[in-house]
């Protein structure tokens, strides 16, 4: 399936951008993704709210093989096959993913992980150590921490 028969399918819905990705194409509106493209495929965007659309259809999530399997990615569903012929009912279900989509972008995504710092060393010693400077807790002192001094 080409990028023009895809936007051809949606025009009814609005205007799409169609970019390559792997080894299919994303749908687009407004640099939202709103459908996979996956070996003739299209899987339109899902949340909590249209999943149950889906399952009523009978469809199922996106899943692809892997070496240990396969893996499903429940974030994009089968299209029904009707809607390939039905440019207004697509329509109606792209304007569904496209609200999905814009749902998505909305939660608020978990925090990056901060970069561990990374100390370059020059030789056996540090910088710290060769300058004579004793971190806490570092040396003889150090060493007895928690037992008691007699």
């Amino acid at each position: 399936m080409d990028a023009e028969h895809i936007r051809e399918m949606f025009a009814a819905f609005g205007p799409v951008n169609v970019r390559r990705m792997f080894s299919g194409a994303g749908v687009f509106v407004d640099g939202t993704m709103i459908a996979l493209v996956a070996r003739d495929v299209i899987y339109l965007k899902a949340d909590a709210e249209t999943v149950p659309d889906f399952e009523h259809e009978g469809l199922s999530a996106f899943s692809y093989a892997t070496k240990g399997g396969s893996r499903t990615i429940m974030s994009y569903w089968r299209m029904p096959e009707r809607l390939y012929d039905d440019p207004d009912e697509l329509a109606r279900w792209a304007q569904k993913a496209f609200a999905a989509a814009q749902r998505s972008a909305e939660k608020p995504r978990a925090k990056p992980r901060a970069k561990k710092s990374t100390v370059r060393k020059t030789g056996s010693r540090s910088a710290a150590a060769r300058a004579g400077v004793r971190r806490p807790g570092s040396g003889p002192a150090g060493r007895t921490r928690g037992r008691s001094r007699k």
